[in-house]
Parts: C-alpha cells; sequence; structure tokens
C-alpha cells in the first residue's frame, strides 16, 4: 500500500534532514509522525521514526547524566524575566526579535525555534529580559523547558489571532496546569497577527482569559500594540524603580534600583548595602505623595520614581 506522504511530512522531513541539534532533530521527527496519514501504508515508516527517535532521546538522556550542559537554564537578566509560551508559529520569535537585539530564528515552519532566545528590552530606562521558547503543541513539549518556566517572573501566553484561539490556549493551559505552574506563577496573554485577525478571534480571548489573565493585542505589521506591550509587562512585573541620591550629590538617573512593589525604605536600604541597613536613621525623598525632600521613616512605602536620600547612623 503507498504511503501517499503529504506536502507537511515533507517539509517536516526536510526540516530534519537540515536539523543540526539532536533537539531540533527530536522536534523535527516529532512533527513528522504528527502529519504522517495513519493507515497501513505508513507501518513501517512509522516504526522506523520511532526508532531514530528513541535512539536520539536515548543519546540526549545519557549527555544530560553525564554532566551535559542544560540549555534551559537561563539566569534572569534586568529588572525581570518575561519568558513566552506559545505553539508553533504563534509569534513568539517575532516579539524578540522587534523589542530587543536577540538574534532570533524567524521562519514560516514550524518548531524554527529549539532552545531558550533570550533579549534586553527597555521600558524607559527599565532593562526587561525576554526569553523566546521552542514551541509546544497539545502533545508534546521539549523535555527540560519547564524549568524555564519555573525560574522566571512572569510567563507570556502568545496567541496567534489567525489561528484556532481555542487550540492554542487549551494546549498552553495544559501545559501550564499540569506542572502545576498556575495558580503562584504570574501570566498574561499576548495576542498576534491582529492586522489577519479571524472572525472573533479577539473576543474569544477576552472569553477565555476572563478575569484571570490580563491580555493586549499586537501586531508586528501595523505595529498595534507594540508600544504597549512593554508597558503591560513593567506593570505586570510588580516592581518600581527608584533613584538613589547620596547626601549632598546629584542622584543617579541612569540606572534606578528596581523593587517589588510595596518596598519600603529599608528595603530599599537592604538592596543597596545590606551590612549597613540596619544603620539606616531615615531617608529624604523627593517624588509622590510628599513635599521635596522630605524626611521619612524607614518604613515609608516608595512609589515609582521616587528620589531617595538614605542616611546612616
Amino acid at each position: 500500500m503507498p504511503a501517499n506522504l503529504t506536502p507537511a511530512y515533507f517539509k517536516a522531513e526536510q526540516w530534519y534532514r537540515s536539523a543540526t541539534t539532536p533537539e531540533e532533530k527530536i522536534l523535527a521527527l516529532e512533527q513528522m509522525l504528527a502529519v504522517m496519514p495513519k493507515h497501513k501504508g505508513t507501518d513501517k515508516l512509522k516504526a522506523d521514526l520511532r526508532q531514530k527517535l528513541s535512539a536520539i532521546r536515548e543519546g540526549e538522556e545519557k549527555r544530560r547524566k553525564s554532566g551535559g550542559v542544560d540549555i534551559f537554564h537561563i539566569p534572569r537578566g534586568g529588572a525581570g524575566q518575561v519568558v513566552l509560551l506559545g505553539m508553533p508559529n504563534s509569534g513568539k520569535s517575532s516579539i524578540v526579535g522587534l523589542l530587543t537585539d536577540a538574534k532570533v530564528h524567524i521562519a514560516d515552519f514550524p518548531f524554527a525555534t529549539n532552545a531558550p532566545v533570550p533579549g534586553m528590552m527597555h521600558f524607559e530606562d527599565v532593562p526587561i529580559e525576554i526569553v523566546d521558547m521552542p514551541p509546544i503543541t497539545a502533545d508534546f513539549s521539549m523535555p527540560g523547558q519547564v524549568g524555564t518556566y519555573r525560574n522566571c517572573n512572569l510567563i507570556a501566553i502568545v496567541i496567534d489571532l489567525s489561528a484556532d484561539v481555542e487550540e492554542q490556549w487549551n494546549a498552553c493551559l495544559d501545559f501550564l496546569e499540569t506542572r502545576n505552574l498556575l495558580p503562584g506563577k504570574e501570566t498574561v496573554c499576548i495576542c498576534t497577527k491582529s492586522d489577519i485577525e479571524a472572525d472573533g478571534a479577539i473576543d474569544k480571548v477576552k472569553k477565555l482569559c476572563a478575569n484571570r489573565f490580563d491580555m493586549i493585542a499586537t501586531s508586528i505589521e501595523s505595529g498595534e500594540g507594540m508600544g504597549e506591550l512593554p508597558v503591560m509587562l513593567f506593570k505586570q512585573l510588580s516592581i518600581i524603580r527608584v533613584y538613589a541620591k547620596p547626601p549632598g550629590k546629584k542622584p543617579d538617573m541612569d540606572e534606578p534600583f528596581t523593587i517589588p512593589v510595596g518596598s519600603t525604605v529599608f528595603d530599599l536600604a537592604k538592596v543597596i548595602h545590606r551590612d549597613l541597613a540596619e544603620k539606616l536613621k531615615h531617608a529624604r525623598i523627593w517624588g509622590t505623595n510628599v513635599y521635596e525632600g522630605q524626611s521619612v521613616q524607614r518604613n515609608h512605602v516608595l512609589n515609582d520614581k521616587d528620589i531617595v536620600e538614605l542616611h546612616f547612623g
């Protein structure tokens, strides 16, 4: 019986032949198996592919046990780390490519990203790290990538508005929930390709998000939402920036300290110099809800863009 393989299969096969890493070969083989027609004519081919897949996975497992490098360990950078989660061709790489200087791989075939790619975005004077990730499907995610999501500050679900939004949503939510990443991990939803949105797609996502996640509609092509996206991510990280002013000198307005919303003067002192924090007597503040240079106690709650002059005993 002829196999009658589809163009989608041959595209995945071409990807497999050009793959340069074991991780990429695994993903390509998974894609070949997923799009292969299911009938007796493909049984032998299916068995051969599964044997190849098993051999590569075993080799990778041995490499990890022997102390290989964990490609999914991405140390946090900037004021916070945002990690993107989405299905193939959802637009994750395009977001990172536009907002940062990262060398992302943007392609018109699925699974073009086979390892985390971090890049640094700026909201005004605050650096925020965004990490492009290998895509997931309802049936597959790369071993080890859950650790990147577990260690980040914020997860951003990326939904392609031109495709089946419910399928994408269910795959992403299942990934997060079955791995116990929800609740407890801050999460937002970034909708992409709003310029070619399928009928009613945005309204569907709004209903799916309900009061659970904030969402934003964006388009790389039209620019919609791309200016607002850094603002949203900064807000969702729940941080403020504070500028330090040494007594008798001008404040350093170039590199603010970033601390959690609700932090006090004492919290700032611990960030600046933990050993001296206990000797903090008071502080002077220029900013929100104070008059210029007002003297405050160590329990004073700080606001975004406050200028703080610490006085130690």
